[in-house]
């Protein structure tokens, strides 16, 4: 799966990441209901390095198909709850 860090670049992961990555998610969604910055900050920081450490940094000249978009590491919480669906920043 090819993911995007908004302002980073994309991403590969093996398909088994997406369990992890929904956990993570959901930390982070539970933190903007809550409007708790300090808990939404973190729970961004651990998405975002959780997808590098796990994730291939796709070349900068190759454009994939992105199949999650999170958003940049310095987004705010209003940035955030724009990306926000009904399943979080990541569905399924």
């Amino acid at each position: 799966m090819i993911v995007r860090i908004l302002g980073e670049g994309q991403f590969e992961l093996a398909a088994s990441a997406a369990a992890e990555l929904n956990t993570l998610d959901s930390a982070l969604e539970q933190a903007v209901e809550h409007d708790d910055e300090t808990a939404f900050r973190s729970a961004l920081d651990a998405l975002l390095a959780r997808v590098r450490a796990v994730g291939t940094k796709v070349e900068a000249d190759v454009l994939e198909p992105s199949e999650l978009i999170l958003p940049a590491a310095g987004a705010t919480m209003a940035d955030v709850r724009k990306l926000l669906t009904d399943e979080g920043l990541i569905s399924g």
